[in-house]
């Protein structure tokens, strides 16, 4: 066997053990169609060839067959069959992952390069959490729609777990928020933009917590949490356990920023929110915001960017907005 070539060990269906060899110099690209993508991702999602099928509009045996192309362009197998159907390898995974992002930011190169052949001027996704986007990346917004008024902007919220993902997935072009899990420092370029201070909240007139001080005066509360991986209620927990306390076991766990405040407003649940969301409420004479000692304190946020990949002109220019509002606001850039 010549030096760009291995071998892998694979089972022929006698169950006897037979070498395969593989080129490591194949450009693997070179080889890889569009439809290939589509096809493993939405195998993976369906989990059978029959249904698959069925949503490529293509017939099981072609379904089939594009399969066993895709793997011999990879040199590996990349869905176990079963009785139940088919499941990603590791390697399927990993696949799959990839082609996930790779169609998506090929969908947003169509739909851009559509607008622009139709005279609009192009396309920015951003993504952002609810403690920036009130204040920091709202005011960025209006400032690059007004030096650009045809530019198409979506903005994409609410916590740092999500847009993080769709961030790694190809669908947003940059993100504002921090990292919420370990893994997030090898994909991701993080640049500090601004503190975001957290506030607990309770209705106005809400027995219990009027005169609150410390996290002991509100334990038998009912509590309106964001789920266990967003930084919020990381340092909440964190706090609680610093105080020798136990955590709320009256609460309710929610994703959504909206429908804690609607939970907070309309119910004795109390909350801990990012300032700048509940501001509004409070200046309405709705909430009460509950000075709680020692303050609990969360990790600035910042600039989001995938790693090693360039970004667009127009994703720059944003960049250098936000960098501008940051540095001029009373939080900015100290974290």
């Amino acid at each position: 066997m010549n030096k760009s070539g291995s071998a892998t060990a694979k089972r022929d269906c006698s169950g006897r053990s037979v070498r395969r060899s593989f080129d490591l110099d194949r450009d693997i690209t070179a080889s890889l169609k569009v439809r290939h993508l589509s096809l493993i991702v939405t195998l993976s999602d369906h989990g059978t060839t029959h249904s698959a099928a069925e949503a490529l509009n293509m017939t099981q045996s072609t379904a089939s067959k594009m399969l066993r192309d895709v793997e011999e362009i990879f040199q590996a197998s990349l869905f176990e069959r079963g009785p139940r159907g088919l499941t990603p390898t590791p390697l399927g995974q990993f696949a799959v992952a990839n082609a996930r992002m790779q169609l998506s930011r090929l969908k947003r190169f169509s739909d851009e390069f559509s607008a622009r052949r139709e005279g609009g001027y192009g396309r920015l996704s951003v993504g952002a959490i609810t403690g920036a986007a009130p204040d920091l990346v709202a005011r960025a917004v209006a400032e690059i729609k007004a030096r650009r008024p045809q530019l198409l902007v979506e903005l994409h919220g609410e916590t740092s777990d999500g847009i993080l993902a769709e961030l790694e997935a190809g669908r947003l072009d940059l993100a504002v928020g921090r990292f919420s899990a370990d893994r997030h420092k090898t994909v991701f370029a993080f640049e500090p933009l601004a503190e975001e201070r957290l506030v607990v909240v309770a209705r106005a007139g809400h027995k219990t917590a009027t005169g609150a001080r410390r996290l002991r005066d509100l334990q038998n509360c009912v509590w309106a949490l964001q789920p266990a991986s967003n930084p919020s209620r990381q340092v909440l927990d964190t706090a609680f356990d610093r105080a020798g306390l136990q955590r709320p076991a009256d609460f309710i766990e929610c994703s959504s920023i909206l429908l804690i405040l609607n939970l907070v407003q309309e119910s004795n649940a109390v909350a801990l929110l990012p300032e700048a969301v509940v501001q509004a409420h409070q200046k309405a004479g709705l909430f009460t915001v509950i000075d709680i000692r020692p303050e609990i304190r969360l990790s600035g946020f910042g600039l989001v960017t995938r790693r090693k990949e360039p970004l667009q002109p127009v994703a720059l220019e944003f960049c250098e907005i936000l960098r501008d509002r940051a540095a001029g606001s009373p939080e900015g850039s100290a974290v």
